[in-house]
């Protein structure tokens, strides 16, 4: 038996590996996801004003600040038992769907798009942003560029800063948004949509209209009938910033639906001894292991996740992808049926995409967000909150416990990654038997099909890892400057 290391993982945000074992034969033995880094922002968040949260956490991931910026913020206006202001509410939802424009388009192009649109199989030195750019073609980079922009200035006018928003805090926001700002807005939600359609018509033509690649993204290397976890707001719609979470089963029925201060009684945590990265399944179903199926409590919460919960998008543009989405992958447009291709969850990101610019597009024309009223001042404390909202990689938890005056003594974060870890694990598996094979060499082409697997999740580790029961091995060795001789060594819990 040898084994094959996928070391690091490339095109994911933080750092993970693929160890593969395989036999003698040439079959796949087994397979196994670690992520060896760690964070421990839960640790560094206890004894601190809970209201510096909001900022704090946003240093947890350069990629997705926003998202852990209003979970925090959202988490703190349940401590303190404040209602924000709807102008709070609409400026709030104008930044993050901002960001969600901005952080999909990112995924398509540069980090999932180049296995569509250089081939899975091209030289590593072309799978990037760059090949995806000399194939497309360099105006079409410019729109790219020239989105990613747009979306960091969403940011910067309402959140404050172009990275790590500021602007949020318990009981609303702190600054509203001028008439000059409007303005400006207006025109980058009109870009946004005309960037949006661009990109449908991008994923029509490289992906939609490539057989092979249809094919393989139906496949059932790439499938598995897992629940799944997404927000949706009253209507039962797709939604990022707010609203009750959903769990359907595999067959679609309604698992669950529930408020986010109840997710302890929906959701657990299961470990393993080999990956800092813990492994949430339903609770009332219980861990069963890496398997999928009716009888499983592992569940996927992604963009498609979010369109299998979902009775449909919230705005027309998307709401007419939807219906696409599901008719070409199920036959039913209604969404009724789930979708549970891994890869289609690509498409399921285009699909939120378009919403996510016809929301900022249709907030910015919204002249309340330039009221002054866009905070609520807190006059008591509940002690407990709880704040979800959908980052793009998933369901993301904010969980707060504090003493009378507001200081953290306990808090617990769920982030879309770790939420996707079982699957994760399983979806790469899966790939693997599926492209290692008794007497197949082991190409560079196969490893990057397995890769695509874990890919398809946008994945982030910066702020998915935490340590139970919370001791980090670690190892320090001392070499000498000349000889470069170990001189001393020291560590814990190794």
């Amino acid at each position: 038996m040898k084994s094959v290391t996928i070391d690091p993982i490339t095109r994911l945000e933080g750092h993970g590996k693929i160890h593969l074992f395989v036999n003698d034969d040439g079959s796949l033995a087994n397979c196994y996801f670690q992520v060896p880094e760690l964070r421990g922002f839960e640790k560094f968040c206890q004894g601190r004003p809970v209201e510096e949260l909001c900022r704090i956490t946003t240093r947890i991931c350069g990629v997705c600040p926003e998202a852990h910026h209003y979970a925090a913020a959202k988490a703190a206006d349940a401590v303190y038992g404040v209602t924000i202001p709807p102008a709070a509410v609409k400026l709030r939802r104008l930044n993050y769907n901002g960001f969600y424009a901005g952080d999909h388009t990112t995924h398509f192009y540069a980090l999932g798009g180049p296995d569509f649109v250089c081939g899975p199989d091209a030289p590593p030195g072309e799978r990037n942003i760059l090949g995806v750019i000399a194939k497309v073609g360099l105006d079409a980079g410019k729109k790219v560029i020239a989105q990613r922009a747009r979306g960091q200035r969403v940011i910067e006018i309402v959140g404050g800063k172009k990275v790590h928003p500021v602007t949020a805090l318990p009981g609303g926001q702190s600054k509203r948004v001028t008439k000059e700002e409007q303005a400006e807005l207006k025109k980058i939600g009109d870009d946004m949509v005309e960037f949006a359609k661009f990109t449908i018509e991008v994923f029509n033509a490289i992906v939609l209209g490539n057989k092979a690649y249809v094919d393989m993204i139906l496949s059932d290397a790439y499938a598995h009938k897992t629940y799944n976890m997404g927000l949706v707001n009253e209507k039962g719609q797709v939604e990022f910033y707010d609203g009750n979470v959903r769990v359907t089963a595999p067959d679609g029925s309604k698992h669950a639906e529930y408020a986010p201060k109840d997710y302890l009684e929906f959701v657990a945590e299961h470990v393993e001894s080999y990956s800092y990265l813990k492994y949430p399944y339903l609770k009332k179903i219980g861990w069963k292991g890496f398997v999928d199926g009716m009888d499983s409590g592992v569940y996927k919460a992604s963009p498609l996740s979010r369109l299998n919960v979902s009775d449909g998008m919230a705005t027309p543009l998307a709401q007419a992808e939807y219906e696409r989405f599901y008719e070409t992958c199920t036959g039913d447009k209604s969404g009724k049926t789930p979708v549970h291709a891994t890869l289609a969850t690509h498409w399921a990101r285009v699909v939120e995409l378009m919403q996510a610019c016809e929301t900022v597009q249709i907030l910015a024309n919204d002249d309340e967000i330039t009221s002054d009223k866009i905070h609520n001042v807190p006059t008591g404390i509940v002690g407990e909150g709880v704040g979800i909202v959908e980052a793009p990689r998933g369901t993301l938890t904010h969980h707060y416990k504090t003493d009378k005056n507001g200081m953290v003594i306990e808090a617990n974060l769920i982030v879309g990654t770790t939420n996707n870890n079982a699957p994760i694990t399983m979806s790469i598996k899966k790939a693997a038997e599926g492209v290692i094979k008794k007497g197949v060499p082991i190409t560079d082409g196969a490893l990057n099909r397995i890769e695509m697997a874990f890919r398809a999740y946008d994945p982030c580790f910066g702020c998915a890892t935490h340590s139970l029961p919370g001791e980090m091995p670690l190892q320090v060795m001392v070499h000498d400057a000349e000889s470069g001789e170990v001189v001393q060594t020291a560590s814990q819990n190794c």
